[in-house]
């Protein structure tokens, strides 16, 4: 099993993962796209161990993230290049950005998107803000599928029954709506049955999901449609980048025309509400022929002779027979009107209205009998213009659907691209050279201090420009000089690099290595155990022969400051016997390391103050000079306080002042 090759996954998780996904396929699917809120719906799945399984898929196992400082920055990293995404699922998939062995596809697909117009990278991220990850409808359905065959799968959502021996498709007419796969179906489906065969169309055993599907879908949907049209139109860029989601686009030319065709209902809501207006209408034509009735008689007049009114004394029946002769034209015409109308009102379902509307009796009154009649009719019409409608939407959208999950993935794939290019017009990034050995930085700039920092050139092993080749470098100078910023610009850029992603630099060439140490400064002095641990953790870096970038922060910290220099000095020289590690270590202490080292050749670069500046803050110039041994800012920092203070503090901070004018 593939799965059980993710570290951590164990035999009884890829099961699980498996039986909940309906594959093995379709566990690696998903963890590739990053969906780590489906994932977690796994039964004994985490949220934050489905991400760690999808990174360790999608990166280098976290072998170059070498540290807990490392994994630190490459996290608030991703974060900051999630914010560029359109919407959550690729800013999910973003999540799984990882240092990766090799870096050149990613390098192609990010450096096409650069190239791509700004304005339009903008637009897309607006249009596609609405998209989400496709997902199914838990619903179970009151359809019946009969069939031979048990498909299971299809059990959660609707009754599956294999006929017996001696049953018929007769037995099954309790049910309103049946589907019936296979043999013995009856030779005119009854009204919601499908007679569907031996090898169906599987988006038609249940059409009511496939079409829900669809529907629960809508939004995204038609931003695919949106997408179809305009590659129709040829409005998407000939971009590398892009180049996926056209292809997939191509497949759904006819999305747009069948997503329209999901809700044109319009038979179906026809009948309805002719169905439902039924009784009232026929209601409302009785009481209009009473009406009408009674109005005639009203202004009807009758001339009898002598003779003729002696025969009514005499005959009442022969009375009875001359009044309706002369009165039944009025009803007979008041009737057939409210015939026609009602033929009328049945007109736009094809239904032909009953001759004998009414009763022989007086007052008028419908026939009960014949309206139930018309009643059923329109009952089973609906019944055909629903299950004909199911059919239809879903012989039209059923072949689309995987087409439709492949463009939706194609969207969040492109949306990554597209967002790692809006930051990197947004941070003016631009693609680094992957090297050998070392790391130089053109202009670097600090990417998440929330202000524009000022740019720094600086550079370590045959990366660098000459002079600055060397492998080792001491890097000192100001408090709140930007030591420790400069270090994580370095270490920022080496994430990026073996990302397969730009760098905020002007150029920049980065050495690729198989690890990055980041030794954050410590704490404080740490206990003889402690100390212990850091020193083997410590050694086993320096010593190793692999290729690594060492970025290490006043490891002086953790010890007194004479033996931190001694420690240091032994790290150094260590890390100087292996020709594929570059190192830079931010530390107060470089005279006594120097002295500790016996040596007067190896680098040490500064970070200096020059003053105070009117509004009393540090004038700082952020770039190191090479080869200088900045000095620190405590003096500057007294100095300011003796402009700041007041009374016994202000002469306090001045006496301390003048001790630095007169030290040696």
């Amino acid at each position: 099993m593939v799965l059980t090759s993710i570290p951590g996954v164990s035999e009884r998780m890829a099961h699980r993962m498996t039986e909940h996904f309906g594959s093995e396929q379709a566990v690696m699917d998903t963890l590739v796209s990053g969906d780590i809120a489906r994932l977690a719906e796994v039964e004994g799945l985490s949220a934050k161990r489905a991400l760690s399984m999808a990174r360790e898929l999608a990166g280098d196992g976290g072998q170059f993230l070498a540290t807990k400082e490392a994994r630190r920055l490459h996290q608030e990293l991703i974060q900051h290049l999630q914010s560029f995404a359109a919407f959550a699922a690729s800013k999910e998939r973003m999540g799984l950005l990882m240092p990766v062995q090799d870096p050149e596809p990613r390098r192609r697909m990010v450096g096409a998107a650069m190239e791509l117009d700004s304005d339009w990278l903008l637009q897309q991220a607006k249009a596609w803000q609405g998209l989400r990850r496709l997902k199914e409808k838990q619903e179970r359905y009151e359809r019946v599928v009969v069939s031979p065959e048990p498909l299971e799968h299809l059990k959660k959502h609707c009754r599956v029954l294999q006929p017996g021996e001696k049953e018929s498709w007769k037995d099954y007419t309790v049910f309103k709506t049946v589907t019936w796969l296979g043999p013995g179906a009856p030779m005119e489906a009854p009204d919601g049955w499908l007679v569907l065969g031996s090898s169906p169309d599987p988006a038609l055993i249940l059409p009511e999901r496939t079409i829900d599907w669809f529907a629960h879908n809508r939004a995204t949907l038609e931003l695919v449609c949106d997408l179809v049209e305009a590659e129709q139109r040829g409005e998407l860029p000939d971009n590398e980048a892009v180049l996926p989601l056209r292809e997939a686009l191509r497949s759904l030319t006819s999305l747009p025309e069948a997503m329209g065709n999901l809700s044109d209902g319009s038979a179906i809501e026809e009948v309805t509400r002719v169905k439902d207006e039924l009784w009232g209408k026929v209601k409302a034509l009785e009481t209009e022929v009473n009406e009408q009735v009674e109005q005639a008689m009203n202004d009807a007049k009758m001339a009898l002779s002598g003779a003729e009114l002696l025969e009514a004394l005499a005959d009442g029946s022969a009375f009875q027979r001359k009044l309706r002769d002369a009165t039944g034209h009025v009803i007979q015409e008041a009737m057939q009107q409210a015939r026609e109308q009602l033929a009328a009102f049945l007109q736009p379902v094809s239904l032909r209205c009953p001759f004998d509307l009414f009763t022989g009796s007086w007052p008028a009154k419908v026939d009960r009998q014949t309206i139930d009649g018309i009643d059923a009719a329109l009952d089973s019409k609906l019944k055909a213009e629903t299950t004909g409608h199911l059919v239809t939407v879903a012989r039209q959208l059923g072949p689309l659907k995987v087409a439709c999950e492949r463009a939706v993935t194609r969207i969040i794939e492109t949306d990554t691209w597209l967002a790692l290019a809006r930051w990197a017009h947004t941070d003016r990034c631009t693609m680094p050279a992957l090297v050998n050995h070392g790391i130089w930085l053109e202009e670097g700039r600090h990417l998440l201090l929330g202000v524009d920092p000022d740019p720094v050139t600086y550079g370590l092993g045959s990366a660098a420009e000459q002079p600055d080749q060397q492998s080792l470098a001491l890097l000192t100078g100001a408090n709140s000089g930007g030591k420790t910023t400069l270090l994580e610009c370095l270490a920022h850029a080496s994430i990026l690099a073996h990302m397969g992603l730009p760098v905020p630099a002007r150029s920049a060439r980065i050495g690729h290595v198989d690890a990055l140490h980041i030794l954050a400064k410590a704490g404080g002095t740490q206990s003889a155990g402690a100390l212990e641990q850091t020193l083997v953790e410590l050694a086993t870096v320096v010593s190793d022969p692999t290729p690594k970038l060492i970025l290490a922060d006043e490891l002086e910290a953790i010890t007194e400051p004479g033996a931190g220099a001694r420690i240091i000095a032994g790290m150094l020289l260590a890390a100087e016997a292996q020709p594929k590690t570059t190192m830079m270590l931010v530390t107060h202490l470089a005279p006594a390391i120097l002295e500790a080292t016996g040596r007067d050749d190896l680098r040490v670069d500064g970070i200096e103050a020059s003053g105070l500046g009117e509004d009393l803050e540090l004038l700082v110039d952020r770039t190191p000079k090479r080869n200088h041994l900045a000095r620190s800012t405590p003096e500057l920092i007294v100095k300011r306080l003796v402009e700041k203070s007041n009374g016994h503090a202000k002469a306090l901070f001045a006496d301390i002042l003048d001790m630095f004018a007169n030290a040696p």
